[in-house]
């Protein structure tokens, strides 16, 4: 019997070192090129802000096959050049199939397997669909009182909570709580929020990520699983499927606020992009294009914004210091 988020942790690292978890879904900078490209310029003006220091750290937290960090360096090189010189590159990445194909790919890079490792210095973070995959804890809302749920023979068996109430989710223990809601809680989540709050209180850098889940913390069981593309029983077969959880984004905030550093956002993912030029940089390079190649560009464009596809559900939140300047795309 192992609770939920230690199977998860499990079950995803089995995941990852025999799978390619782009041939079960499709991210942001896989859809279409303008996703890093943008991201990339985020990064090149928030090293203005911060007054231009050399060197700097540029970390991207679950690169996968770097994707979106070739995207980025591209548009960084033609547009940046200053900042793509003074910018030194590290990955956050746990797998070590996946390290290897990015160290393949990006030669220059430094890996990491916790975000702790990062050397000290300006550091500017970027997160794309990395909080999601972490493991989370599952608390219910018995008559009783709280109990935690566990795996065991692909069912969930519920034990009594060590707590009286998880620590965030469905209520926190404020107000009346509804027998049988469940509240989930990432710890690795929070704890990477409390690294980068107290980091940024004291040092120049910012953090973005972006990711899916609800703006407010609420209650409800959000794990799931893909396999071949499709969903599937998150707790069959571990190891065949990849699992994720709603980011809890008001916890991450919260978290990352009491640590020291200021948090922008979080905001839909569409009004966020929209405001960094997604579709005016969409527009450009559809000029010229045969028709079905300029459709498709503007289509990806829109996936990703329109708020009945990605563009609501996923959301982008900024960390920085408290005295910088508000990052692009977060203005009021």
């Amino acid at each position: 019997m192992e609770r939920l988020d230690r199977f998860m942790a499990r079950a995803n690292s089995a995941y990852y070192a025999r799978h390619d978890p782009f041939a079960d879904f499709t991210t942001a900078p896989e859809i279409t090129q303008v996703f890093g490209e943008i991201l990339g310029l985020w990064a090149a003006i928030v090293w203005e802000q911060l007054g231009r220091p050399d060197p700097v750290l540029l970390a991207e937290a679950g690169p996968g096959r770097g994707t979106l960090m070739d995207d980025a360096l591209r548009a960084i090189s033609a547009r940046a050049p200053d900042f793509h010189q003074a910018l030194r590159l590290h990955f956050i990445e746990a797998s070590p199939r996946l390290r290897a194909v990015q160290l393949q790919r990006f030669p220059q890079a430094l890996c990491h397997e916790r975000a702790a490792e990062l050397p000290s210095g300006p550091l500017i973070v970027l997160a794309n669909e990395f909080l999601d995959a972490l493991p989370v804890r599952q608390f219910v809302r018995r008559t009783e009182g709280w109990v935690e749920r566990y795996v065991l023979g692909g069912r969930f068996v519920e034990l009594p909570a060590a707590h009286e109430a998880p620590v965030t989710g469905a209520s926190a223990g404020e107000g009346e709580v509804v027998t049988g809601v469940v509240a989930e809680v990432c710890e690795p989540a929070l704890a990477l929020a409390s690294l980068l709050g107290r980091r940024l209180a004291t040092a120049p850098g910012a953090a973005l990520v972006l990711d899916y889940g609800p703006e407010q913390s609420a209650g409800g069981d959000s794990l799931q699983a893909i396999r071949n593309g499709r969903p599937a029983d998150p707790l069959a077969d571990p190891g065949s499927a990849d699992l994720t959880a709603h980011v809890d984004f008001d916890a991450f905030r919260r978290t990352a606020e009491r640590a020291g550093a200021a948090a922008h956002g979080p905001l839909p993912q569409g009004l966020f992009l929209a405001r960094l030029g997604l579709f005016q940089r969409t527009d450009r390079l559809a000029r010229g294009l045969p028709a079905a190649r300029a459709g498709a560009l503007i289509e990806a464009a829109r996936r990703l914004a329109e708020p009945d596809r990605m563009g609501r559900l996923f959301k982008a939140l900024a960390l920085c210091h408290p005295a910088a300047p508000v990052p692009p795309g977060f203005e009021s």
